[in-house]
């Protein structure tokens, strides 16, 4: 089960390496390689989508579909991928994602219409929701609960948010400079050099006996999710008050609910019921839903202000983000270590409150270009809290199990990743429109003040909750 040289984590044998070899270093290079990846590509065509719409005749109503075929299959079938990598083999279901990532960003790269790109933005997606969780999984099997998994989901971490700002930046001087086709022209060397290396680092991972998959529950959740998922866009679109958004949500709902049914009857489930019952799994999702949803919509917020309040370019908007990825990369090299002196739990109420109270100083933000100081501090400062939640989330939500379930647990947590991202530009979006009296510029920072103090209470909430509910114990091996 263990793509190392001793036995996994947990294991009897218990023989996990204390510190890292140079196999582990080079299976830790290729899965934070392809998780950077895959993160990058959740932002890296958003500077590009009017000029793809200009090239490709995308009309404006249709032009939001590039974005949303591929954030409804990264979030809706993610779980489901989680645990098919429990069952099936992690290291399969992540080589094989990764020839269909390269395949798709071919494909998208080269396409001449609409249905083309769409398309190869669906596989996209399907490719992240199977190489996300199965990475996932193969760095928490392969390092021991402890320092080096801290330190290995730290850096995974950090990569994974640097990415999504790196994907801003990297889309509007690929644009610029070459042309849109390159944002999906440079995935394909990188899947390659990895699918050629991972096979001699990398070990297999098979049950022994192959289980049964637990087919009613991964058609109510996958269904469930993809509906959930459609209604929030729907709603970011056309509003709250939708038809479309509202039946959409109603049926994701109904869906969960079932799928909730179903895993109380049948013998093999797809999520165990026990798995969520624990505290660190079902408390430390919540926290990384509201981390992943509050951050990457707070970036939508403060590019609106860059740009229609005080009139920045598209690609300097994007670079002006480039110190939130900054402190990104800070928190998630700090984050280990905060972890090994106070515990998850304590790491996840300090990122929380920091981010809390820096996202509130944005408050303060003006219409002129002398407040940028505001916002570069604030955002470095937030960006570094933020990873720490994190951090903490994903070790949290990913302790106390055993191998055969960490599958399943980095599927839960990729799943709250994706649909935190999915959920918040939506949400932001709805607070922020319905906020706005007017029109001009002083009514866009009306309206974003407004959507950035929800957004500032949600942080404070996952701070508050993860206070209540998780237990302190510390982190183990130290």
């Amino acid at each position: 089960m263990s793509v190392t040289d001793s036995a996994p984590a947990g294991t009897a044998a218990g023989t996990a390496p204390a510190v890292l070899t140079p196999r582990l270093r080079l299976v830790l290079v290729l899965l934070l390689a392809a998780q950077f990846m895959l993160a990058v590509d959740f932002s890296i065509l958003n500077v590009a989508l009017p000029v793809i719409g200009e090239g490709l005749g995308f009309s404006l109503a249709h032009l939001q579909w590039i974005g949303t075929a591929f954030a409804l299959c990264a979030a809706g079938f993610t779980l489901l991928f989680g645990r098919v990598a429990d069952l099936f083999g992690r290291r399969r279901l992540f080589l094989g994602g990764l020839v269909v990532l390269g395949a798709a960003s071919l494909v998208g790269g080269l396409a001449r219409n609409p249905e083309v790109l769409i398309t190869a933005r669906v596989f996209q997606g399907l490719a992240t929701a199977a190489v996300t969780p199965a990475g996932l999984s193969l760095m928490t099997t392969s390092f021991p609960e402890g320092p080096l998994r801290e330190k290995a989901l730290g850096l995974n971490g950090a990569l994974m948010s640097a990415g999504f700002t790196t994907g801003a930046i990297l889309g509007g001087l690929l644009t610029d400079l070459l042309s849109w086709r390159w944002a999906f022209f440079i995935n394909v060397p990188v899947a390659l050099a990895v699918l050629i290396v991972a096979p001699t680092v990398i070990e297999d991972s098979r049950p022994d006996e192959r289980p049964k998959l637990d087919v009613p529950g991964a058609v109510s959740v996958t269904l469930g999710l993809l509906a959930v998922v459609l209604g929030l866009n729907q709603a970011g679109e056309h509003g709250w008050g939708s038809a479309n958004a509202l039946l959409s949500l109603a049926v994701g709902v109904l869906l969960l609910i079932a799928f909730w049914a179903v895993e109380r009857r049948v013998s093999a489930p797809l999520v165990p019921l026990g798995v969520l019952g624990k505290r660190s799994v079902a408390w430390g999702n919540v926290a990384g839903l509201i981390a992943f949803l509050t951050e990457t919509s707070l970036v939508f917020l403060l590019t609106l202000y860059l740009q229609e309040v005080l009139g920045f370019s598209p690609l300097a908007a994007g670079l002006s983000f480039g110190v939130l990825g900054i402190g990104t990369v800070v928190g998630g090299s700090v984050a280990p270590k905060v972890i090994g002196k106070t515990g998850s739990k304590q790491t996840l109420i300090a990122g929380g409150v920091l981010q809390t109270v820096f996202t509130a100083a944005l408050l303060g933000l003006g219409d002129d270009r002398s407040w940028m100081w505001l916002l570069l501090v604030a955002t470095f400062v937030g960006g570094v809290g933020n990873m720490l939640v994190i951090v903490g989330f994903m070790v949290t939500a990913t302790s106390g199990l055993a191998d055969h379930e960490q599958g399943l647990a980095t599927g839960l947590a990729t799943m709250t990743q994706q649909v935190g991202i999915t959920m918040g530009t939506p949400i932001m979006s709805a607070i922020a429109t319905a906020a706005m009296t007017g029109t001009g510029a002083s009514a866009v920072l009306g309206g974003l003040r407004t959507a950035i103090a929800v957004n500032a209470a949600l942080v404070l909430v996952g701070a508050l909750t993860s206070a209540a509910f998780l237990r302190g114990a510390r982190s183990s091996a130290r």
